[in-house]
């Protein structure tokens, strides 16, 4: 969602729905990575069912990472994708369902967003290059020092877009990695794999939520699974409280932010390419050849609890003394659309609402006040009552003024606050640092002291430096000659005192001022405020927009053509009379090919993507539509600071124009190309242990061409249609690697089909609330939770991981100070202590061994669901299959486990607690406990996982 704040207000304003995840690494024995069994119970003291990976926010960060070197070419990007996937699915460990999905050809109202960002990174690279070069040849031309400039193709992220070979061999890569993995990997032996790949129409994050509407609303749907989605946008959290599923959780990455980054011309850190200087780098301390390395630390991710943030909205929502009955699902809806109006991906937010003035807050408190008047809730089901938003919207615009007049005094503060601060910075700095032999070195400073060296001369310099100083703070009319020594000859201007301020953009709407609405009409629209034909087309454009996402979030695509003509909002106060306003759209709409996104969404600048005589569409000066990619083009920073905050004023694709060009093109596609631009769909794998797999295989067999239904005891409960593959995994096939560095596949016994969603008439309406069944988890907060303190006023703490039951581990003093110089320091942890389980915990990787007359006794999870807790008859994926297939064979794990190769407990009799050798007068018997062998690991499978060497 387009509210980047929106986390950390949601964070901080509610912060136990955050938990840090437990995160097992693997083991290395004797020069060799033992893999991680992931079919062992969760360390996290949760067990999840299904694990949806919105796999563009992998694709990014795995391709142009901005923490560590970017990968060379597109076979380390594959390679990095698989590790990146293989962390996530170690983390979670699903049980049922893994579902990839990545984005699709987009509904056209989030295609004017994605050309925005193309455009822009485009517009950024270039500039970026230009500023890089033209600071290269000053420095160079003053004597500088620079490194000799690398030649290196740069990666044009742009490729991430559906239509391209990038993502085509993405796909081929993807199919690749899940038959390796359902071959090898034992936490993949019963698991369902769903492949959405970039031809199959839709955004990531909505063919998942399509995927799980579908599935609740079947017979056999378990009512009580517990999803897992991984992802970093904002909108995750909206939509997965949009399913009212009593179980979802969100996992993404921790966001750290202020990452320092090396200079892009001499590599070295501490500043940036602005202000590079050219100095060559100065040796500093013994190890000096990693002074300069970028810091690389593994990224930790975090678990957001949607279950724990529906408490907090029920006790923020509950209202009393309603004329209607209260209903919390309802609210959490109205909850939601009202979010809509701070910022999201389809329109631009009301110019009164900023998520950062407390904007949401302030509407739930309007939302209280008013919805005793309106007789209901905002939305049912997706569909919105422009009557009573209306009341909402209007009881805004009633304070609209006051809000940009406290905007103003807000910003005139903090202005007055720097600069109160960078003077009283610059009046208690001392006048003078000494340096060299003499300069302060901090404390704590191991490195051996500098011998002093002819401190006369030392003394003498720091004397005539001392009166140099003062006798030109003497004369402020002075000048400096080059040599820096005072000259008489001319003075310099005196620099105002706020000089070093960065010049504030101009704001010619002066929201604060009266007349704000129509300097604003007359600025962002051209046409005059009393123009109130234009304002209501505005705000009828607006409010269809509200009803087409909030449709989108809980029905799926109104329609694929919609999109919002203007690139400003409305004011609050101009929502007058919508309640008239039509809401409906067109029905049979039909997405975009793959190459007419492209040529939708791209600059000319990545058209190099695109076939030759598509490119010359976008360069030629005498083709059609070649207004639609200016070179360059204006960014309105809208009262913001920075320029990926403003509005980019491109002009909106004319989709008749665009096909009417595309016409003419059309028959010079390959047939390569010809593939690439048609729509596909999703692709279903399973492994030779999944009850499923010999439905499948069997399909194959009588090359059955009919869609047939999922048996659903056969698949978790799971439904649709499955068709047959033309480019399929089967059985005892060899299954061709894409990536040059990892093995062909030589004994696949994976099986892939193509899926399809169960369908629904046109008009039917999935309804928002709570399946029967459904348990409730355990309440994670206290009664004084709500009031941020509690147990007489002693610090309010929130409730840390999974299980509420767990105790925490407490370490005295002489405890602490042992481990302060046991534990290894350079663990790759941030801090002294990581964030882990306690030690002695199950799958802590610094758990200590066992005594010998010890079993391991895993702790029960408290999150197992009863069977008394289905009020309808057993769903049928919970009978046990009949398998008629004769005996199970043996599994390549459990051949690995019974094998007598295994490492035998003799081979630890030289290693103490914690993992460390003993020395020899400690393994005497000193009439202590001795530690047992602990859990022997077994050698990895010689045709197992991947070698990333």
């Amino acid at each position: 969602m387009g509210v980047p704040a929106f986390f950390r207000w949601l964070s901080r304003k509610y912060p136990s729905i955050i938990v840090n995840c437990v995160e097992e690494k693997a083991k290395e024995c004797n020069g060799v990575k033992v893999p991680i069994d992931t079919s062992k119970p969760n360390p996290n003291e949760v067990e999840f069912d299904n694990l949806y990976l919105d796999m563009n926010g992998i694709i990014h960060p795995c391709t142009h990472p901005e923490d560590k070197p970017a990968p060379k070419n597109e076979d380390e990007m594959m390679v990095a994708i698989f590790e990146y996937i293989d962390r996530i699915f170690n983390i979670v460990r699903p049980r049922r369902l893994l579902y990839m999905a990545i984005d699709g050809v987009a509904p056209r109202a989030k295609m004017n967003q994605q050309r925005s960002r193309r455009f822009r990174a485009s517009k950024e690279g270039m500039e970026a290059a230009e500023e890089k070069q033209k600071i290269r040849q000053e420095i160079l031309a003053k004597g500088g020092f620079l490194p000799p400039e690398e030649v290196k193709e740069r990666f044009d992220s742009n490729c991430i877009t559906p239509g391209t070979e990038f993502m085509d061999n993405l796909a081929k890569c993807l199919r690749y990695y899940i038959a390796d993995r359902l071959n090898s990997d034992p936490g993949w032996k019963n698991l369902t794999v769903i492949l959405s790949d970039a031809s199959a129409p839709g955004e990531g994050e909505h063919k998942i939520m399509d995927y799980i509407r579908r599935q609740r609303a079947q017979p056999n749907h378990d009512p009580n699974t517990h999803h897992c989605l991984c992802g970093a946008d904002a909108d995750l959290i909206m939509l997965g409280l949009a399913t009212h599923e009593p179980n979802f959780t969100i996992i993404r990455e921790e966001f750290k932010p202020n990452k320092p980054k090396p200079c892009a011309l001499c590599n070295q850190m501490g500043h940036e390419v602005k202000d590079c200087q050219g100095l060559p780098r100065e040796k500093q301390g013994k190890h000096d050849q990693f002074a300069d390395t970028m810091p690389v630390s593994e990224q930790e991710f975090i678990f957001i609890r949607l279950c724990v943030l529906r408490e907090y909205l029920e006790r923020e929502l509950t209202m009393a003394s309603l004329p209607f009955t209260f209903d919390f699902e309802r609210s959490v809806d109205d909850w939601v659309f009202m979010c809509f109006f701070v910022g999201n991906d389809f329109l631009p937010h009301l110019p009164s609402l900023e998520i950062r003035e407390g904007a949401i807050d302030r509407l739930v408190n309007i939302y209280k006040n008013v919805v005793h008047k309106t007789g209901g809730y905002l939305t049912e089901s997706g569909f919105v009552n422009l009557q009573r938003v209306q009341m909402i919207m209007l009881a805004v615009g009633e304070v609209e003024d006051s809000i940009f007049k406290k905007r103003k005094d807000d910003d005139d503060n903090f202005k007055r606050r720097q600069k109160e601060k960078r003077k009283r910075l610059k009046r208690d700095q001392p006048s003078f640092i000494p340096g060299g032999q003499f300069s302060p070195q901090a404390l704590g400073n191991r490195s051996s002291p500098q011998a002093i060296c002819n401190p006369r001369q030392a003394a003498f310099e720091m004397r005539m430096h001392d009166r140099q100083n003062s006798t030109t703070s003497a004369s402020p009319n002075t000048s400096l000659t080059p040599d820096s020594s005072p000259s008489l000859g001319g003075g310099i201007k005196r620099k105002p005192e706020d000089s070093d301020s960065e010049p504030e953009p101009e704001d010619n709407i002066r929201l604060w001022e009266t007349g704000w609405k129509q300097r604003y009409y007359k600025n962002k629209f051209d046409v005059d405020a009393s123009d109130e034909k234009f304002r209501r087309k505005v705000v009828q454009s607006y409010v269809e927009g509200l009803c087409w996402v909030l449709r989108y979030y809980y029905q799926g695509c109104a329609s694929w053509n919609w999109y919002y003509p203007f690139h400003y909002a409305p004011f609050a106060s101009d929502f007058e009379g919508i309640a008239d306003m039509p809401s409906d759209f067109e029905k049979g709409s039909k997405p975009f090919k793959p190459l007419e996104q492209l040529m939708g969404v791209f600059p000319a600048a990545s058209g190099n993507f695109l076939p030759p005589t598509w490119r010359k569409l976008m360069t030629d000066p005498e083709s059609s539509i070649i207004d639609f990619y200016p070179e360059d083009f204006a960014i309105d920073l809208n009262g913001k600071k920075y320029a990926w905050q403003g509005v980019a004023l491109l002009p909106f694709v004319d989709e008749r124009r665009l096909r009417a060009a595309l016409e003419k093109v059309y028959p010079d596609l390959t047939p390569e190309e010809t593939r690439r631009n048609s729509l596909g769909g999703d692709v279903l794998f399973v492994g030779k242990h999944h009850p499923l797999c010999d439905f499948i295989v069997e399909q194959y067999k009588t090359k059955n061409t009919e869609a047939v239904d999922i048996p659903p005891e056969l698949c978790h409960g799971i439904q649709g249609k499955l068709t047959l593959n033309d480019n399929a995994v089967l059985p005892d096939q060899v299954v061709q690697s894409p990536v040059p560095m990892l093995r062909d596949l030589t004994q696949n016994s994976a099986v892939s089909i193509s899926f399809k969603d169960p369908q629904f008439a046109e008009d039917f309406i999935f309804k928002a609330t709570v399946l029967p069944g459904a348990k409730k988890p355990a309440p994670v907060l206290k009664p004084g939770d709500w009031e941020k303190t509690n147990n007489d006023g002693r610090p309010w703490r929130p409730q840390l991981g999974f299980n509420r039951d767990r105790k925490p581990v407490h370490l005295d003093q002489s405890a602490f100070r042992t481990l302060g110089h046991t534990m290894p320091r350079d663990r790759g942890m941030p801090g002294m202590y990581p964030n882990a389980v306690p030690l002695g915990a199950y799958g802590s990787p610094y758990a200590r061994p066992l005594m010998g007359s010890q079993q391991q006794i895993p702790k029960l999870l408290s999150n197992l669901r009863p069977q008394e807790s289905w009020r309808g008859p057993t769903p049928l994926f919970q009978q046990t299959p009949q398998r008629t297939a004769g005996a199970a064979p043996l599994l390549a794990w459990n051949r690995v486990m019974q094998s007598p190769n295994q490492f035998q407990p003799a081979q630890y009799q030289g290693m103490g607690p914690m993992g460390y050798p003993q020395r020899p007068e400690d393994r005497m018997d000193r009439g202590r406990q001795a530690y047992g062998p602990g859990r022997p690991y077994p050698l990895p499978h010689p045709a197992g996982r991947y070698s990333w060497n």
